[in-house]
């Protein structure tokens, strides 16, 4: 079982920058492909960004790319999620989650520990 805790998220004006957190208990956490995900009020909810165990192997949706960062620090159990440039389009409901696949997929089926989630709001 892991617990996955995110922080972070909050109010920034467009152009600004918000750093996202993820905490994960266990002892196991490089086993675990991670991803962030988001949820916009009336919308899907869709892969943001996802790691690789080792944090070799990223990948980001089309529409943050260049503009956001995933990385981990294995040693912290942690996960973040770096947002650049942030417009109000990226206003969502953002959650961490943990695969069992530790190469890091994009299909949110493949995610079974998920995070309570944290709000992120872009102001125009």
């Amino acid at each position: 079982q892991v617990q996955l805790v995110e922080s972070g998220g909050g109010l920034v004006q467009a152009g600004g920058s918000l750093r996202l957190s993820c905490a994960a208990s266990g002892r196991t956490f490089s086993r675990y492909g991670m991803g962030w995900f988001r949820q916009a009020p009336g919308k899907e909810r869709e892969v943001v960004a996802t790691i690789s165990g080792s944090g070799g192997r990223t990948y980001y949706v089309d529409s943050v790319k260049g503009r956001f960062t995933i990385s981990r620090d294995n040693a912290k159990n942690t996960v973040y999620l770096q947002m650049n440039s942030l417009k109000p389009e990226d206003t969502a409901v953002y959650y961490c989650a943990a695969s069992r696949n530790s190469y890091g997929s994009s299909v949110s089926s493949q995610y079974v520990y998920w995070g309570q989630g944290t709000q992120v709001t872009v102001s125009s």
